[in-house]
């Protein structure tokens, strides 16, 4: 089924793993605290039950570098019977910071896909996670001039999407969404009735990943870069 994009004058991006690098730290940072606790169990072991701790703690701190370093504390203290020291604890604090300091690595085509697309379409982020850590990933990364407007959500639902496109006055019909996650940038979309693109990342987070019956898949597009967005809509 061929999808008409004519009609569309807003486009959303999301932001980790759609303009920047974002989950590969996650697993890089997955791996060293593995290390730092590997006398108390298994690397599998510890990479299960730290996304269980995750899931567990979602709710409390939402999305982000500071709650999944407040749920490697968690879990250190729990593998460890309460015996971790204070020098690991210390270290897993470390691995936070260094995520959070991270330079801003754009994927490929990112800028020039933007500056191609603000000429004709209104261009905003819709990403989830820690506020201020989105907004110092925005300001490092020096695309903010291309975007009308930067919205962190709570979380990436339905509800979620209808709430924000009702308060910047934008119909469904004429918005299209970009991003690398189909629980959270597509399917929520197309069951509001926007359009969305599917820009697969190398790596997603297990929390992300999710199968889309057929019909579903008919409703979106997917390619394999930013880089042949331009091209898609004209």
């Amino acid at each position: 089924m061929e999808i008409d994009y004519s009609h569309i004058k807003v486009i959303g991006f999301d932001a980790d793993d759609t303009l920047w690098v974002n989950e590969t730290y996650f697993r890089d940072a997955e791996l060293e605290f593995a290390k730092l606790l590997s006398a108390f169990e298994t690397a599998n072991k510890i990479d299960q039950e730290l996304f269980k701790m995750e899931m567990k703690n979602l709710p409390v701190y939402g999305y982000g570098i500071k709650g999944f370093v407040l749920s490697m504390v968690e879990m250190a203290i729990e593998l460890s019977n309460n015996t971790v020291s204070n020098k690991t604890i210390s270290k897993i604090l470390d691995i936070g910071k260094d995520m959070i300091n991270k330079d801003v690595e754009l994927l490929e085509g990112v800028e020039d896909v933007l500056q191609q697309l603000s000429k004709k379409y209104r261009l905003i982020v819709a990403t989830k996670g820690d506020l201020l850590d989105q907004e110092r990933k925005l300001e490092k990364s020096g695309l903010l001039d291309y975007f009308h407007h930067i919205e962190v959500l709570s979380d990436k639902k339905e509800a979620n999407y209808s709430k924000l496109l009702n308060h910047l006055d934008i119909k469904p019909s004429e918005f299209l969404m970009i991003g690398n996650s189909l629980k959270s940038d597509i399917l929520p979309l197309i069951n509001i009735k926007a359009h969305a693109i599917h820009v697969p990342f190398h790596t997603t987070w297990l929390h992300e990943q999710v199968e889309v019956n057929h019909d579903k898949s008919k409703q979106y597009q997917t390619i394999k870069s930013l880089l042949e967005l331009p091209k898609l809509l004209n």
